[in-house]
């Protein structure tokens, strides 16, 4: 079964609905969820996705989809070694980095992302919702 590391940005479009994006990030959850893929988040992304929807929507919202993160995700713990490992990379954002470690204490098969520029220093392969769809349809037949 495949490994995957999904960045905030996936969460955001689905529990968001943002379009065009929407669709081809509740086709990766969906394979989740179906158990075809191993899904993982890192601890982070708890409180990105809840100040976001918080803002955007209400704390009740935002609440709700830490309820549906946690039963849809395996989630990464955010340890000593991961934020030492960030700190001391050559990412330019901090928190790219910590998804990025984090990606790789799963052993994660990829990243799964809209902001694959992010990852420049990645050596995981990093995918689009749609990029990792095609490859995952074609490896299925």
């Amino acid at each position: 079964m495949k490994t995957i590391f999904v960045d905030t940005n996936i969460l955001l479009d689905v529990f968001g609905k943002r379009w065009p994006h929407y669709s081809k990030g509740m086709a990766v959850w969906s394979l989740i969820e179906a158990n075809k893929v191993k899904g993982f988040v890192s601890a982070i992304s708890y409180n990105n996705v809840y100040y976001v929807l918080n803002n955007a929507k209400n704390a009740v919202v935002a609440r709700k989809a830490m309820v549906v993160i946690r039963d849809i995700f395996t989630t990464l713990p955010l340890d000593e070694k991961i934020i030492n490992m960030s700190i001391d990379s050559e990412f330019a954002d901090f928190e790219d980095a910590i998804q990025y470690f984090s990606a790789v204490r799963c052993d994660a098969d990829c990243i799964i992302t809209r902001n694959k520029k992010d990852f420049k220093h990645s050596d995981v392969p990093v995918l689009s919702p749609d990029e990792f769809l095609s490859i995952y349809e074609q490896e299925s037949v």
